[in-house]
């Protein structure tokens, strides 16, 4: 199943299938190795968070260990487009991610 992920301006920015995150051109950006909203790159650097259907960065995040490598998730195919999602406002101490962020994490 296909969750959309937008910034807070309601800007589709990324999509979750399983436990892999991938930008909106279908490249995998992330993956989530515990058991909660925590999104790391695939070099186990803090990417963000999942909040609902939005994904953002917080300025103060916990610090976790090294996740260890998933191996690579493979080509999940193009999702289609979702659309706007419509503005929200972003949580205290929180940042929406940047496109070249993401770029970063395809490396």
């Amino acid at each position: 199943m296909v969750n959309y992920l937008f910034n807070s301006s309601g800007d589709w920015i990324a999509f979750k299938i399983g436990r892999f995150v991938y930008d909106s051109d279908a490249n995998w950006i992330g993956w989530l190795p515990w058991s909660d909203n925590y999104v790391v790159d695939s070099n186990g650097l803090y990417l963000g968070h999942i909040i609902g259907n939005r994904f953002i960065g917080f300025y103060n995040y916990e610090f976790r260990p090294y996740p260890g490598y998933p191996g690579y998730p493979g080509y999940p195919g193009y999702p289609g487009y979702p659309g706007f999602a419509g503005y929200s406002p972003l949580p205290l101490g929180a940042y929406d991610i940047e496109k070249s962020r993401l770029e970063e994490a395809k490396s």
